[in-house]
């Protein structure tokens, strides 16, 4: 099942995807052109706590970028204030030169995990969604040491539009993945092509802090990232989860 929030008639709706329309709690039918905004598809009851973001989880974008692939995951912490929903704008300063999508597989974490062994990963996990995890070349300090205003800016990281649920997703990891600027494909790749897959992650992860419902992780882009301008639409899809669509805005 693909879950949604949306602003609707002035209120805030937890809906689900009906043959292409969005069906309430109350049981109307919504078409997606009608609805006021789209939210990040977080479960209104296991918010996340904690957003777990992969860097370099994909070595072909390590090599584009000029870096070793890594030996371990390289991961750093977003706060919820940086997510925005499917249809919504993210800001560009004016004083950058280069600021890239990033179209990254999300898992949404299902149940409390600590200690999660690698073939009991699947069963921690709730579903997935799609992030676009915009990053400043600029403001990037080194790698140890990410600078704040790379990746934990308002807007910066768009979800959605659905949370998919983990049953209709059979194999995370063989999922194509698609990114268009301004409707010309700049990226494609496979989340099978990950450094370290959904279920290490989960493993690695639990091994040393307690994961909890709603809880995000972001997964990593392949590579194929271009810099992105004001009022360029960019779609970022994976396949069986749906094409986020986000606009450049200028600071």
């Amino acid at each position: 099942m693909k879950h949604a929030r949306i602003v609707f008639e002035g209120a805030t709706h937890d809906a689900t995807e009906r043959d292409g329309q969005l069906l309430l709690a109350d049981g109307r039918l919504v078409a997606p052109d009608a609805v006021t905004a789209w939210l990040p598809p977080l479960a209104p009851t296991a918010r996340p706590r904690t957003i777990l973001a992969l860097g370099l989880n994909y070595a072909d974008h390590a090599k584009e970028l000029e870096f070793k692939a890594p030996e371990e995951p390289l991961v750093f912490i977003k706060g919820e204030s940086t997510l925005t929903g499917h249809r919504q704008f993210t800001q560009r300063p004016a004083d950058v030169q280069f600021m890239h999508y990033e179209c990254e597989l999300t898992v949404v974490v299902g149940r409390t995990a600590r200690h999660v062994k690698r073939g009991d990963a699947y069963d921690f996990i709730a579903g997935y969604t799609v992030a676009n995890d915009y990053a400043i070349r600029d403001y990037l300090e080194n790698w140890y040491r990410p600078n704040l205003r790379v990746k934990n800016r308002d807007t910066c990281t768009p979800l959605g539009p659905w949370r998919v649920d983990a049953a209709d997703v059979p194999d995370p990891m063989a999922l194509a993945l698609q990114t268009t600027v301004n409707g010309k494909v700049t990226q494609s790749g496979n989340t099978k092509d990950m450094i370290f897959d959904v279920p290490f992650l989960i493993e690695y992860f639990s091994s040393f802090m307690t994961l909890q419902p709603g809880d995000l992780i972001l997964t990593g882009t392949p590579d194929g990232v271009v810099d992105c301008r004001p009022g360029d639409v960019i779609v970022t899809e994976i396949e069986g989860v749906g094409a986020l669509h986000n606009t450049i805005l200028a600071a």
